[in-house]
């Protein structure tokens, strides 16, 4: 069984490991899946190396900042597939769902308790890094986070990146050992470790996780919950059963039209793994694996010399190269930003180019402004806009390339780019299965000029940020199909 590279585990606190402990305890924060998992991985060494039951707990709380039927229903479908994935198993699979705000507090101390320690998931984004630092200070046994977040380990680079060109430049030089490497796609197949019995049940006879009714049906469950019941859930089913179709959908049928049609609305070309990636339903190591295995890839077919150009280096066809920029270096690049950058959220980390020209026109005369709850309800005087938003708000998701146009509109129709940041913020965590992410966060700040170059001619409000618009996006693209689905 090959080991869990060490530049992915950090310790999170400073307690030692107890060997007298009874279990090892999975803490599933983020990579929220049983397959291409490090964290679980790591935990499964360590339960195996030390002869110990394995308990994976995986929770959610119902206080956390946008909390909604859309978000709870997504994590419990997961939770459903992984209940599945470790049946059988020696594996004692815990899903908690907290009814009510702090009644979960005291139930990883608790299962801690009697533990040889706590692995849980390295994710530099969102409330998680300020809940596994307060947890960690909380808990008698070492905590050990582990990053399965990309193909390039987060500590690696060492430094943050402010293009895509550089950082692609980077990757090019340091990534192939890191191709070769890859969590094992069933990490508790065939595991022999002793089952866990009974040892937790007096914990989970106050802390009760999810019976199979639950997870089959979970809509009663979640209606019950404090939580933000107007933001609905969607059709898009949760969980790596449906994240696993998605690809295999995308592989299958999209691929071979991926890098001409993406930028296309009318036409779906996309991969769609955006969501599922998000809240760790899939791993990236997974789709490239899948991805280069379905081209014959191996590392031989990379490139020597491509001194970062976005073509040419990976030896693929031009659609899995396309697919492999966006997966690889453009999801990356946004994880390298939040994981070294506190203020990767905030409108202080915007290039010092682009501060400096939002400044200079931060007079200038808007012919529109709206707030927040105009945008919300889509009532802008521009059609296209609004039926973005509204995909937004009923779907969840927002095709990539209108993603950016309603972006800069925010920015354009707000009385300043502060406040368009807050908007833009606001309304993708809120409502997008994809926010509260690092590649997220990417999205909506490259509208106000991160990871771009200022450009020419300056223009009002706008100053050298680069600018869209929507008659220009609807001569570039048919767009008359998706006005009508989502009209008012």
């Amino acid at each position: 069984m090959p080991q869990t590279p060490e530049q992915r585990i950090r310790a999170s606190n400073s307690a030692a490991e107890n060997p007298d402990g009874r279990y090892v305890i999975y803490w599933m924060t983020a990579a929220r899946r049983s397959s291409w998992n490090y964290g679980l991985q790591r935990a499964v060494e360590r339960a195996r190396d030390l002869g110990k039951p394995l308990v994976v707990l995986e929770a959610l709380r119902c206080d956390y900042p946008w909390a909604s039927d859309r978000f709870h229903a997504f994590v419990i479908g997961g939770m459903r597939d992984n209940a599945a994935a470790f049946e059988g198993s020696p594996v004692r699979y815990l899903a908690y769902v907290e009814p009510s705000p702090g009644a979960g507090r005291g139930l990883l101390e608790a299962l801690a308790a009697s533990a040889c320690l706590v692995v849980t998931d390295d994710y530099p984004a969102f409330f998680l890094p300020r809940m596994m630092l307060a947890a960690g200070a909380r808990l008698s046994v070492r905590l050990e986070a582990v990053d399965s977040n990309g193909i390039l380990p987060l500590s690696v680079p060492g430094r943050t990146f402010s293009t895509a060109h550089s950082f692609r430049r980077f990757l090019q030089k340091n990534l192939r050992p890191w191709l070769e490497e890859a969590p094992l796609p069933d990490p508790v197949r065939e595991l022999r470790i002793p089952p866990a019995g009974d040892l937790v049940d007096d914990v989970v006879v106050r802390w009760p996780p999810l019976s199979h009714t639950q997870l089959a049906s979970p809509s009663e469950l979640i209606g019950s919950l404090p939580i933000d019941h107007s933001v609905s859930a969607t059709e898009a089913a949760g969980g790596p059963a449906a994240a696993q179709g998605r690809l295999a959908s995308f592989l299958n049928d999209r691929l071979a039209r991926y890098a001409e049609e993406r930028n296309k609305p009318a036409l779906d070309a996309t991969s769609g793994l955006s969501p599922y990636l998000h809240f760790g339903h899939i791993s990236a190591h997974q789709a490239g694996r899948e991805l280069l295995d379905s081209e014959g890839w191996s590392p031989a077919s990379l490139s020597g010399d491509i001194q970062g150009s976005r073509s040419g280096w990976w030896g693929v066809s031009a659609n899995a190269e396309a697919f492999l920029d966006q997966i690889v270096t453009w999801r990356e690049l946004g994880f390298n930003m939040a994981h070294r950058e506190s203020d990767y959220d905030r409108y202080e980390s915007l290039p010092d180019w682009a501060r400096r020209t939002l400044a200079e026109h931060a007079e200038d005369r808007r012919e529109y402004t709206y707030e927040l709850d105009q945008f919300e309800a889509a009532e802008t005087h521009d059609e296209l806009w609004n039926a973005t938003q509204r995909q937004l708000v009923r779907d969840g998701i927002v095709h990539n390339y209108l993603r950016m146009l309603w972006g800069k509109k925010v920015f354009e129709w707000s009385e300043s780019p502060e406040a368009a940041l807050a908007v833009m913020i606001e309304l993708n965590n809120k409502y997008a299965l994809d926010g509260r992410d690092p590649n997220s966060y990417s999205g909506i700040f490259w509208c106000l000029g991160r990871y771009d170059r200022a450009w020419g001619p300056e223009r009002p409000i706008f100053g050298k940020i680069r600018y869209m618009s929507s008659a220009n996006t609807a001569r570039k693209h048919r767009v008359t199909e998706y006005l009508q689905r989502y009209s008012a």
